[in-house]
């Protein structure tokens, strides 16, 4: 049930301003981007857990042993050390790009919060942002 101000909130549409509309789209943007975004630092977090585990599993291997590492779209046989360090590189080049994209995500989120903030005070409850 309504509160009488809600309802006179309601009730009272207010005029959507080139302004306004500017920030809604603006919003609409961002939250596109946002998903974008969350999608690919999901995809890179867990390829970072799979070259982490199977660098876990090569310390139990035998430095004297070769195993196939993928370098584009050839396997080559290579010592253990050799693949243990250019699986250290993989893991610290996706360290990198987490961090990136977290830094990324964190700005995108905080932009469409001061929009929320600004979209809200001025429509209240007779604008839904929410995705």
């Amino acid at each position: 049930m309504l509160s009488h101000e809600e309802e006179a909130q309601i009730g009272e549409e207010k005029e959507v301003r080139k302004e306004d509309q500017d920030r809604i789209n603006r919003f609409s943007r961002l939250h596109s981007r946002e998903v974008g975004v969350a999608e690919t630092l999901k995809t890179k977090e867990k390829e970072k857990e799979d070259l982490e585990e199977i660098s876990n599993e090569l310390e139990l291997a035998d430095d004297d042993d070769k195993v196939p590492y993928k370098i584009g779209d050839s396997f080559f046989s290579l010592p253990v050390p050799e693949v243990q360090d250019l699986l250290s590189e993989s893991v610290g080049k996706l360290n990198e790009d987490v961090s990136s994209l977290e830094d990324k995500l964190g700005e995108l989120r905080s932009e469409m919060q001061d929009l929320k903030a600004a979209l809200y005070g001025r429509f209240g409850k007779s604008i839904n942002l929410e995705a």
